[in-house]
């Protein structure tokens, strides 16, 4: 059954990041590394639900790496195109003041 979150959370690779949910795939990530350890600790040891939730940790990893480089990136693209914004300011009323005179 928890294989199927596993799966779940690849075929979102191919999943736009503007469409992925940050708290969901926190909470998984957290789930899985949290779940991992408590597995490697009891006795007996249960190694296919460690590795179960591993790789849910994993690729709550990948997912969430995935949504803040591309929240990142978009601050930077605002930032971009507020001193574009900002320069043509300068431009036109550089152009106005030469025109005028």
């Amino acid at each position: 059954m928890k294989w199927a979150l596993v799966i779940a959370g690849i075929s979102d690779f191919a999943r736009p990041v503007e469409k992925l949910s940050f708290t969901q795939n926190f909470a998984l990530t957290c789930t899985g590394l949290i779940w991992t350890r408590w597995c490697l600790i009891i006795k007996p040891k249960n190694y296919l639900l460690a590795a179960v939730n591993f790789f849910l940790g994993l690729v709550g990893i990948v997912q969430v790496s995935r949504i803040l480089l591309a929240r990142g990136a978009a601050n930077d693209v605002a930032e971009v195109v507020e001193e574009v914004k900002e320069e043509a300011r300068e431009v036109k009323d550089q152009v106005k003041k030469q025109v005028k005179a």
